[in-house]
């Protein structure tokens, strides 16, 4: 049966795609109209910036500007590489990034997988609000939450009945960032799952009961081969941006006590750059870090293309 199901699938997304492929070709206008704003929101806020990279090759003047100011060539990389902390950060960074993309990433998945085996409706949707509601709470409401469930005298504590100061162990840092984006982000994330799920072939899963498949057997034979191309994707982005980490979540539960976990690079660069003025070298870093993200992305695509029959980016 899983041959059978995949093989019909496939099918049906190559037919699928072909009468895509022809309405946009005759109502391409619209497809103009309709992505004009991103286009030029993109152009304005993603590339136009990328003329301040100059900085990460130059003595920055405000005097003089950037285009003025003097050529110092790799000199900030090279400080960067040779600086006592430029591991100890790198080592933060891709831990935090790694360890929640392995625990983060299979949940939404999980997530959409049970959702589309919930039957009755009106319950499906009050389980899909109350999933999907963390997400529209901000990250820095989101962070003094967690600082007051985790304090000395929060709910976890006299729950345990004990006092510890979660915030200031360095070895809890990653377990409460990845936790909490877990909790914030994984209901949102399974919407694009349950969406393909919803598309899928119910001829399949129908003709699976009547085989004798019990629920794992339809999960593995019928749901996943339907969003096998979403799951490649979402990797694939995910695994790319391993790098860009967030600054305003690590800064929020950032204390002097857990600095030793939770200094990455995007804190780093927001204390180089604002706090010490420190221009270029902070562009330095930061575009070592967008660098590193575009191998990653490059190999990443190419690893699961492999794996996924050429189906990559």
């Amino acid at each position: 049966m899983k041959g059978t199901a995949s093989e019909v699938i496939n099918k049906n997304n190559s037919y699928s795609r072909k009468n895509k492929w022809k309405y946009i070709q005759k109502n391409w206008q619209l497809y103009i109209i309709f992505m004009l704003p991103a286009f030029l929101l993109t152009v304005i806020f993603k590339y136009l910036p990328m003329g301040g990279v100059l900085l990460a090759f130059k003595d920055y003047s405000a005097m003089k500007g950037i285009i003025g100011s003097d050529w110092v060539g790799f000199k900030y990389f090279q400080r960067f590489l040779s600086s006592p902390d430029f591991m100890s950060y790198l080592l933060n960074t891709l831990k935090v990034s790694l360890y929640g993309l392995a625990w983060g990433f299979p949940v939404p998945i999980i997530l959409a997988l049970l959702l589309n085996r919930i039957k009755r409706t009106g319950m499906k949707k009050k389980i899909q609000l109350i999933v999907y509601a963390p997400n529209f709470i901000s990250v820095i409401v989101l962070c003094g939450m967690v600082r007051i469930f985790l304090s000395p005298i929060g709910p976890l504590n006299n729950l345990l009945g004990t006092s510890y100061n979660f915030m200031t162990m360095p070895s809890a840092f990653r377990i409460i960032y990845i936790t909490s984006g877990i909790w914030q982000g994984a209901g949102w994330a399974s919407i694009m799952y349950t969406a393909a799920l919803a598309n899928a072939s119910k001829e399949l899963t129908e003709a699976a009961v009547i085989d004798g498949a019990n629920v794992f057997q339809q999960i593995r034979n019928v749901d996943l081969p339907a969003i096998k191309s979403i799951i490649a994707i979402q990797f694939i982005l995910q695994a790319g941006n391993a790098m860009s980490v967030g600054f305003e979540k690590a800064f929020a539960l950032q204390t002097d006590m857990n600095i030793g976990a939770s200094e990455i690079l995007a804190t780093y660069v927001y204390k180089l750059g604002l706090l010490n003025g420190d221009y270029g070298f902070s562009t330095a870093v930061g575009l070592f870090n967008s660098v590193i993200n575009i191998i990653l992305l490059i190999f990443v695509n190419k690893v699961v293309a492999k794996l996924n029959d050429g189906q990559g980016l």
